[in-house]
């Protein structure tokens, strides 16, 4: 029986074909074929010509006709029958994603994000813990967190990543142990233990992409939604974010010139289940626990059962003296204290590695949530790390580092006194890459100066961005320690500018 389709002549008439190069020939054939059946101009269920016919009537190859046709098939454009012949399928698969008649107007409404999400999503995306995005290039004025890059032993760093590519070939490229690297591992329990007086072994040690992902591993393990947890106020804004997303209730625990005020977080949440702390250096204000609020600290955690997750935050770069006794090292054998470190600050924040020492009855699980979240960091850099710490070139950094700071700090307040004055009064900071910097009266806001700057992309950071309540006293957050002394010069004189 003869078929009753409908046979077109060629393809239909269309706009020749580019010859021009731009767009290959059997890409500009397809989109042409496609449109015309998405339109309707060649009917569902019609005969196509043959391949030869269309490309006489074209004036094409075959090949270029071939080709566009079977990505037409491939996309469910076009249907080749058992007896021969290419037809235009009776279903198109535009039509499941075409609206309806009458519902165009409302399918080009797209609904916002947030209305798709869940409720914790909902709640993280109101957390922007990245700021603005520039350019890469020299790093600009006053970006907090950033460590003088500048400085850094990149040859030294080089070569010892090259010699561990060299040395360990096939093994570098397979999955390693989620804890982290055996020997960087036992690295780490040695320089913690000579500099921090941390108490731990290798074992009690999990090696992490970053002090973020500890800090997201450890609140999942230790918090149930609904759970309060103390945090700083104000306080780091990743750790905000990382507690959110393990459904905690936020406590916030005010922070003044003797660090976190213990006294008001147990007249606040005395049964928190958890407390985030950063005892040496807090963040932003700079301040230091004092021994009795550590006391304190430790006597509560001990009596409800909580735990308390200490963020050892620039505790290395501290200007005078050696660095302060941990929490941890605070602890007995009954340790409620979880310490999380990073290589992100003291070394460069691309490098992704961190690490949480852990009571020794929670390491496994430690370990194994490592594991879900995505298996291991680079053997590669944990080894070479491993031995950048052993030889002391670790150590040597850090030394040059702290010169560094000193004196981009003093850079800063020179260049404040000079260009500013009373305007602008810097806070005392002992360790650290940022310092705050207090508004006199009658200046503009710190959220105004933020936006001034950002158009000239300049990065400054108001205090109420790092709390929870507003504050009686707003600051801006001024980085410095990812700056040369030139760069801090003229980023104080732009900011001089913006408080006219």
């Amino acid at each position: 029986m003869p078929s009753t389709r409908k046979r077109t002549s060629g393809v239909v008439p269309f706009t020749a074909l580019r010859g021009d190069g731009d767009t290959p020939l059997f890409e500009q054939l397809y989109a042409a074929v496609r449109e015309h059946i998405v339109r309707g101009r060649i009917a569902r269920g019609a005969r196509l010509a043959s391949s030869r016919v269309i490309a006489s009537e074209l004036g094409v190859s075959r090949f270029t006709v071939i080709a566009a046709l079977d990505q037409l098939r491939a996309e469910g454009y076009l249907a080749t029958a058992r007896r021969g012949g290419t037809f235009v399928a009776s279903e198109l698969p535009d039509s499941t994603i075409r609206a309806r008649p009458g519902k165009l107007a409302h399918a080009a409404i797209r609904p916002h994000a947030s209305s798709t999400l869940s409720k914790r999503g909902k709640a993280l995306t109101s957390i922007s813990i990245s700021g603005p995005r520039y350019d890469t290039g020299e790093p600009r004025a006053f970006r907090p967190r950033r460590p003088p890059l500048d400085i850094f032993p990149f040859a030294v760093w080089g070569r010892l990543l090259h010699d561990e590519w060299r040395a360990r070939r096939h093994a570098t490229l397979d999955y390693g142990d989620p804890a982290g690297l055996r020997g960087l591992r036992e690295a780490i329990a040695e320089h913690a233990a000579a500099t921090r007086g941390v108490r731990c072994d290798a074992n009690q040690i999990v090696v992490t992409a970053g002090a973020q992902q500890a800090y997201n591993i450890l609140f999942q393990l230790l918090l149930d939604p609904g759970d309060e947890a103390w945090i700083e106020e104000p306080g780091y804004l990743d750790v905000r974010g990382a507690l959110t997303v393990s459904g905690a209730t936020l406590v916030p625990v005010r922070v003044d010139a003797s660090g976190l005020d213990v006294g008001a977080g147990i007249a606040a949440a005395p049964r928190a289940k958890l407390a985030y702390v950063s005892p040496s250096h807090q963040y932003p204000t700079g301040a230091t626990l004092s021994a009795a609020r550590r006391i304190a600290l430790l006597e509560w955690a001990h009596d409800t059962g909580a735990w308390i997750v200490e963020d050892d935050y620039d505790s290395y770069f501290r200007y005078r003296g050696r660095p302060l006794a941990s929490l941890q090292s605070l602890e007995g054998e009954s340790s409620r204290v979880v310490y999380v470190g990073t290589f992100s600050k003291t070394m460069f924040p691309s490098l992704r590695l961190g690490y949480c020492i852990v009571p020794g009855e929670i390491a496994a699980a430690v370990a194994n949530a490592r594991a879900v979240a995505d298996r291991n960091s680079s053997i590669a850099d944990q080894a070479a790390l491993e031995i950048f710490i052993r030889d002391g070139h670790y150590d040597r950094h850090l030394r040059r580092v702290r010169a560094a700071c000193i004196e981009r700090n003093d850079a800063l307040q020179t260049s404040v006194r000079r260009h500013i004055g009373d305007a602008l009064t810097l806070g005392q900071m002992n360790a650290g890459t940022h310092v705050l910097g207090w508004l006199a009266r009658g200046l503009p806001s710190a959220t105004q100066i933020e936006s001034r700057a950002r158009a000239e992309g300049i990065v400054l950071f108001p205090l109420s961005r790092y709390c929870l309540t507003k504050p009686r006293r707003d600051a801006l957050v001024l980085g410095y320690g990812g700056l040369a002394p030139r760069v801090i010069d003229a980023g104080v004189r732009r900011l001089a500018s913006y408080l006219d």
